[in-house]
């Protein structure tokens, strides 16, 4: 009977999950999800005032955030670019 201290260790030592996860702490993460954050921001705000072309106008800050940390990520500035604190 394994337990829950066993089941912990055993997870610690498993190869599989030996690698750090990046979880997006990068510069073009924290664009994207700035950009994403201001998009739904005015596309919320649009929908409460019953504005729809405000609520387009916030779904293509959305995309357009998206892009940028795309962008950001081919540029080096991803987990791990060039660019980035992070670089091995």
């Amino acid at each position: 009977m394994n337990t829950r201290a066993q089941q912990v260790l055993e997870q610690e030592i498993d190869p599989m999950h030996a690698e750090a996860v990046g979880h997006g702490n990068s510069v073009a993460a924290w664009t994207c999800i700035g950009i994403m954050l201001i998009g739904v921001l005015v596309g919320a705000i649009a929908f409460a005032l019953h504005a729809p072309i405000g609520v387009l106008i916030g779904g293509i800050i959305v995309v357009l955030g998206l892009v940028a940390g795309w962008l950001m990520v081919k540029a080096g500035y991803g987990v791990g670019g060039s660019k980035s604190k992070n670089a091995h």
